[in-house]
């Protein structure tokens, strides 16, 4: 089968969705508000990300949702990928401010040896980003056959740069188990004593999150493995403060762009498809003017963009 872009995902009722997008290469769209920058390039061009940033302050969170090398998308063989890889990571390095956090989502291929997961590891262990947690999504809807286990699971890979903040989230679960006593003060004490909420503290296993899907109003019609807001926020919320700056090289459905919105952050994204850039654009115009987080079964291109481009 013939390898697809991510541009040959959207509804197939437009006659050419590039003739709508305000951005070409290397352009930039500057939020009128002042709060959020959009680019359309390659984040493995030094000079692009650089003209990105430039006269921003420094990001303390930067998320990632690369292509995973995997379904869908162009295949390039592991050691290419792996070698972009560094690029974009490097520019990230660039671009952070000292005291920073980097969120990874990352895919394996289970029928080729779980690249390019063990090998971006490998990677990543020779850069100068600390490990820290390996979260794992549990999807409510996964793929397989009967002579497998069905693949439910989504990875997201922690690093940070020195040493950032980061405040502890808790779920929508109740705390219903009790149990693990431990003495404070001279008192025995049972854990939802000492618990500072009603819901279970977010570990690195997330089964909480509802995957996005169709019916869901933040759904973005020709986006395939598009990130719930929940999970975007948990991670904004955590590891950055009201009025920081978050950056996302693969900006895709602008999740994070959105998510930023909602959490009073700013966000610096990118996208290497100017249809991408322009969704990105779109989701934010669209949230703005109607509340709604996405399109649900309709699609980003029912409008003409409703400002034109600022470069």
């Amino acid at each position: 089968m013939e390898a697809r872009t991510r541009s040959d995902h959207i509804p197939h009722d437009l006659s050419d969705p590039l003739q709508q997008c305000r951005l070409r290469p290397v352009q930039i769209w500057h939020d009128p508000d002042g709060r959020h920058v959009v680019g359309c390039g390659d984040c493995c061009d030094v000079r692009f990300i650089e003209s990105l940033v430039k006269s921003r302050s420094a990001p303390v969170l930067a998320i990632h949702d690369p292509p995973y090398n995997v379904a869908m998308f162009k295949r390039k063989p592991v050691s290419e990928y792996i070698e972009s890889c560094l690029q974009w990571v490097a520019n990230t390095e660039a671009v952070l401010g000292p005291d920073a956090s980097m969120y990874i989502w990352m895919g394996a291929d289970q029928k080729n040896h779980f690249q390019p997961l063990p090998q971006f590891l490998a990677m990543m262990a020779e850069t100068t980003f600390a490990s820290r947690s390996f979260i794992t999504m549990r999807n409510q809807r996964g793929y397989g056959t009967q002579k497998n286990w069905m693949a439910v699971r989504q990875e997201l890979l922690l690093y940070t740069k020195g040493k950032p903040d980061f405040l502890v989230q808790y779920t929508d679960i109740p705390r219903i188990l009790r149990g693990y006593y431990k003495e404070i003060g001279g008192k025995q004490t049972e854990n939802s004593e000492r618990s500072h909420s009603d819901t279970i503290r977010a570990g690195n296993v997330w089964v909480d999150i509802q995957q996005v899907f169709y019916r869901m109003e933040e759904n973005v019609e020709g986006c395939p493995a598009q990130k719930p807001l929940k999970a975007t926020e948990r991670i904004i919320l955590a590891s950055s403060h009201e009025g920081d700056t978050v950056v996302d090289f693969f900006s895709h459905s602008g999740t994070t762009l959105l998510a930023c919105e909602r959490t009073g952050r700013r966000c610096i994204t990118c996208d290497i498809d100017p249809v991408f850039a322009e969704i990105t654009i779109r989701r934010l115009e669209h949230y703005r003017k109607t509340g709604k987080t996405g399109w649900q079964r309709g699609h980003p291109f029912e409008t003409k963009p409703s400002e034109p481009v600022q470069i």
